[in-house]
């Protein structure tokens, strides 16, 4: 199930928690279109959605446990936050240079292109995080 966060002012957030599958990847992909085109974003939900499920699928390939959450957020008029939640803190995000002939490593290296900025905070408090959140964000014009 999709829930809205809904609040005072600004916009709506969304998220889902979904079974760690590579079939999640779509899913994240219909809820970034979804979340963008409601916002009047239409022009910005494919790279939005091409973001979300390249941190989708990492999560599916590196982390552990048997779902994820995921998060399509517009914290400003001109900012989208997409973000992935896994109970892997101890596999942390790594892009890599993959060579020419390199099936996989692309993932991190195209989310770096598109978003203005990304990275990952670790979940939990004091020396034993439970999980992490690798999130993106990009610049949009409404």
């Amino acid at each position: 199930m999709t829930a809205a966060r809904p609040r005072r002012t600004g916009y709506p957030g969304y998220n889902t928690t979904k079974t760690r599958a590579p079939q999640t990847a779509e899913e994240a992909r219909r809820l970034a279109r979804v979340a963008l085109c409601a916002w009047g974003l239409d022009d910005a939900a494919e790279t939005a959605a091409l973001v979300l499920s390249e941190l989708v699928a990492n999560a599916v390939r590196h982390a552990h446990g048997p779902a994820v959450r995921i998060i399509v957020d517009r914290p400003a008029d001109d900012r989208v936050y997409v973000a992935v939640i896994d109970r892997a803190p101890q596999r942390l995000p790594e892009m890599r240079t993959p060579a020419p002939d390199d099936v996989n490593g692309r993932g991190l290296v195209l989310v770096d292109e598109l978003a203005d900025r990304w990275g990952y905070d670790l979940m939990g408090s004091g020396t034993r995080p439970w999980g992490k959140r690798v999130w993106a964000e990009m610049e949009v014009s409404g």
